[in-house]
């Protein structure tokens, strides 16, 4: 089994690194691979609503390539992701923020049914909102959530900071150790199949 993490920070070893890092320790200790991608440092531009991925229905995004499409392949392939975004004005870093439109837009039914889950690295307040804000990209394309013993936010200014952040490195652990109970779980029910998914219904407030 394979879990894919993104860190979604400029800083390739900063406080958001430290959560996924805190993370893959636990699930490596039960025998899952853990690969952290870093996206937070590449020029990736936004979703343009062309709606050309989903006419060519290859979970791909036409824009010229940036990252985005080896991560979907990773991220479709994996059992598992991890969300991991720094706070930057109490929501998601823009950066991650337009890698995740993509890639959810692209490859959302591909990404159906994994296990997934988000965690936030900030300094004082804004953590919930930007956990929130991505998880709701799980829950849009029927990822199962494993959680922690606390909200999966995590404190701290410097890189490294959070590392005496006692009570947020204990919910990564358990986060990590909940997520491995849940890939084995899955596995080990594998002959039991999701529902076959249903045809999305479209509406607005309007009719």
């Amino acid at each position: 089994m394979k879990v894919i993490g993104i860190n979604g920070s400029p800083h390739a070893e900063g406080n958001t690194y430290h959560g996924l890092a805190t993370i893959k320790k636990e699930l490596e200790a039960n025998g899952i691979e853990m690969e952290i991608l870093h996206i937070g440092n590449k020029a990736i531009r936004g979703c343009i609503a062309c709606n050309q991925c989903m006419k060519n229905g290859d979970q791909k995004c036409v824009l010229p390539d940036d990252g985005v499409n080896a991560a979907i392949e990773k991220m479709v392939a994996a059992e598992g992701i991890v969300l991991a975004s720094p706070v930057y004005y109490a929501n998601i870093a823009g950066t991650m923020k337009c890698f995740l439109d993509r890639v959810f837009y692209a490859a959302g039914r591909g990404l159906r049914g994994k296990v997934g889950t988000s965690i936030a690295a900030v300094r004082r307040t804004g953590g919930m909102p930007t956990v929130n804000g991505m998880n709701a990209f799980i829950d849009y394309c029927e990822m199962m959530k494993p959680t922690g013993n606390y909200w999966n936010v995590i404190h701290g200014t410097k890189p490294g900071d959070v590392l005496q952040d006692a009570e947020g490195m204990q919910t990564m652990e358990v986060l990590g150790r909940n997520m491995a109970y849940l890939l084995k779980q899955r596995a080990v029910e594998s002959d039991v199949k999701m529902a076959d998914p249903v045809r999305k219904t479209y509406t607005n407030f309007i009719r």
